[in-house]
């Protein structure tokens, strides 16, 4: 299927591995030329040759969780016709441990990372009467974990700024979205089921069945997300196929979307 998107650029944060990373490779595959930002130098370039071995891309040491990192980014990538706010960062702590500190670099990375840019390019698409923004955010959004009550939080609050700014958008060709995956398969996921299950020694497989059992039991598919699963969706959310989902928040565990403008 042609998704119509050779030409367009993008801009995707948290891209050096996991989720990022494939959506990254995903848009490059239809025609995107895509930008990707990152903290480490080795890493990026990694990305960069993986993303570039499928269409056109190019790497920006850059940290949109910082003014800095931003302002920084922006320069070096002024204007964009798909931004994907990807980057993010979570762990396991109960809550009486979560300091303020915490809270502030938490919400920091997942949440003010992203408005910095939209802040930036959402402007310039509605000028210009298209575009796309998608916040890559989490079924924690709806579903808070005890073990994550902060990381919950800023997932919830990616969805306010996507709705506000979809609510923007009335008459013209520009959306905003946020996608919300279950557990996936990504860098740093099994180190993290490991510290939650009871047996954290028990084979792999039993490992993740505990999680999903204890942690998940709500869970659909009863598995990890691929993340090349939840690139093909943002590709279709990105390209005019998708023209008709705005507002939305997309949970991808059981195909729910609440809201269709």
């Amino acid at each position: 299927m042609d998704l119509n998107l050779a030409g367009k650029t993008a801009l995707v944060t948290g891209a050096t591995a996991g989720i990022g990373l494939a959506i990254a490779e995903r848009l490059a595959a239809e025609g995107v030329a895509v930008a990707i930002s990152g903290r480490d130098s080795a890493k990026l370039e990694r990305a960069v040759q993986a993303i570039g071995a499928k269409g056109s891309a190019r790497g920006v040491l850059a940290d949109p969780a910082t003014a800095e990192g931003a302002a920084a980014l922006i320069a070096a990538v002024p204007d964009v016709d798909i931004l994907v706010n990807n980057l993010g960062i979570y762990e396991a702590k109960p809550f009486a441990e979560i300091s303020d500190a915490d809270w502030h670099h938490i919400f920091e990375v997942n949440v003010v990372s992203g408005a910095r840019l939209a802040r930036h390019y959402f402007p310039q698409m509605l000028a210009r009467g298209t575009g796309r923004v998608i916040f890559v955010s989490s079924e924690s959004a709806l579903a808070t974990p005890q073990e994550m009550i902060h990381y919950g939080m800023t997932k919830t609050a990616q969805l306010a700024i996507a709705r506000g700014l979809a609510e923007q958008t009335r008459g013209t060709g520009v959306t905003v979205n946020a996608i919300l995956p279950g557990p996936t398969r990504s860098e740093g996921i099994v180190d993290f089921i490991r510290s939650v299950v009871d047996n954290k020694y028990a084979p792999e497989a039993e490992r993740e069945a505990e999680f999903f059992a204890r942690f998940r039991p709500l869970s659909l598919i009863r598995r990890l997300i691929e993340p090349d699963e939840i690139a093909a969706q943002v590709a279709l959310l990105a390209s005019s196929l998708g023209a008709i989902t705005n507002g939305a928040a997309v949970r991808m565990e059981g195909g729910i979307i609440p809201t269709i403008a």
